[in-house]
């Protein structure tokens, strides 16, 4: 008898938002998918939601752009400074937080507590401390899914906030089942904290084929004012320096077709407007068409007041000729599953987790190492020239989606933290 047969426990998420496209809102999404599956009950709580309002508790101190919370992240890592003051203020945001913790609690009574990168990537102090104590006084099992760690981003590497780094980012507990989404990362904390880790990498419904383009999506390059004869390229996502953005500029200019744009859905999140600003000057200064559409991408298709239509990324991978990976950094690749699981062609860059994690599974990318070369422009070119190798390499990448990186394999490892919390 399987633990599902035997238990229909109820999770609360917490997390600084579910709300969006962004890649902890999509997976705790999936994750939510396949509990439900199961009839099990999900609550939420963050400082911005697009959940369910029955279901939903928000908590506006919780947010990563809550005017207190980037008071102590200027203060501590760009400034790094710390004074008295400044403690008391995180002490006293820290306790309001763990009220709503409480409240949350008591509210849903849920019976699994599921963290959603809130304890791994340091935006939001207070509220790591507050989910802290939480756990550790009440006890509840608790599954922490860790997308980023503070290690991994040069901007958290600060010495007046590292008594909090070390406490919460993440926390060392028995109650505690830690999930990580590449195997880099789950080595790094067993050295860092000596915590064990199951990995979970990022998933999609390869069971449930995507949907074909409707008359919903048939006008989305004309709204993006881009001819049916454009050469789309994607880059899905957010717009920040380690997801290389100059590169696939650099691969549209190298390309020298005549009607061909770089489209990108995702907005810059946590990290400022600064690099946006540097690649639409870049885009300009190359002369490559590039197209900024996070305002028109949501998580539902829907028509605002004005009159404009939103679409989903559903809506826009179909629309690509190529998916364009040049990242230099990714905690896993959202995106990369994706493009494997719309079935398009991928030129990715060999950064450190895919090679260690994706590599070696066999799927089928034009691949390059840090930088283009003539020849990577070659095999673009031929790969895109050649309808039937395009669709072999779809067909390989679709059917090694399914086998590592689907909703049954989330089911399988959600089981496996289920039996550590209930027993086989």
């Amino acid at each position: 008898m399987s633990i599902w047969q035997r238990k229909k426990p109820s999770f609360g998420f917490v997390s600084t938002r579910f709300a969006g496209t962004d890649g902890v809102s999509l997976e705790t999404s999936k994750w939510v998918d396949v509990l439900k599956t199961h009839d099990c009950d999900v609550y939420f709580m963050a400082g911005e939601l697009d959940t369910p309002e029955d279901v939903s508790f928000r908590v506006p101190k919780a947010h990563f752009q809550h005017p207190d919370i980037l008071e102590i992240q200027k203060a501590l890592f760009r400034d790094k400074q710390r004074n008295r003051s400044l403690s008391r203020k995180i002490h006293d945001l820290k306790e309001e937080i763990r009220d709503s913790l409480e409240a949350f609690y008591a509210r849903f009574k849920f019976d699994i507590l599921v963290v959603q990168n809130a304890l791994a990537i340091p935006v939001n102090i207070p509220l790591g401390k507050a989910l802290t104590e939480f756990i550790i006084e009440t006890k509840i099992p608790t599954i922490a899914h860790h997308h980023d760690f503070y290690w991994e981003r040069q901007r958290f590497h600060s010495y007046p906030a590292m008594d909090y780094l070390r406490s919460f980012f993440p926390p060392h507990q028995p109650n505690i089942q830690h999930v990580v989404i590449n195997s880099i990362a789950g080595s790094q904390l067993s050295r860092r904290t000596g915590a064990p880790w199951t990995l979970i990498p990022n998933v999609m419904d390869f069971k449930t084929l995507p949907a074909d383009p409707d008359d919903y999506s048939s006008d989305l390059r004309k709204e993006l004012k881009l001819g049916k004869d454009c050469y789309l390229i994607l880059q899905p996502t957010r717009m920040v320096s380690r997801k290389g953005i100059e590169t696939s500029i650099e691969l549209i200019s190298r390309l020298k077709r005549k009607n061909c744009a770089l489209v990108i859905p995702h907005e810059s999140g946590d990290e400022g407007l600064d690099y946006q600003t540097r690649i639409e000057e870049y885009a300009k200064f190359m002369g490559v068409k590039i197209r900024l559409i996070a305002d028109r991408i949501s998580k539902e298709r829907y028509i605002d007041k004005n009159g404009t239509k939103h679409y989903t990324l559903a809506d826009v991978y179909p629309q690509a000729n190529l998916i364009s990976y040049p990242s230099i950094y990714e905690g896993y690749g959202n995106a990369f599953v994706e493009a494997v699981y719309y079935r398009k062609p991928v030129l990715v860059n060999r950064y450190m987790i895919f090679e260690a994690d994706i590599e070696p599974l066999g799927f089928k990318v034009i691949s390059f190492d840090g930088y283009l070369t003539q020849k990577t422009i070659e095999s673009v070119k031929a790969v895109l020239a050649d309808e039937k190798r395009l669709d072999e390499m779809a067909e390989t990448n679709y059917m090694l989606g399914w086998r590592y990186l689907s909703y049954e394999m989330l089911d399988e490892k959600l089981e496996s933290l289920l039996t550590n919390i209930y027993g086989s």
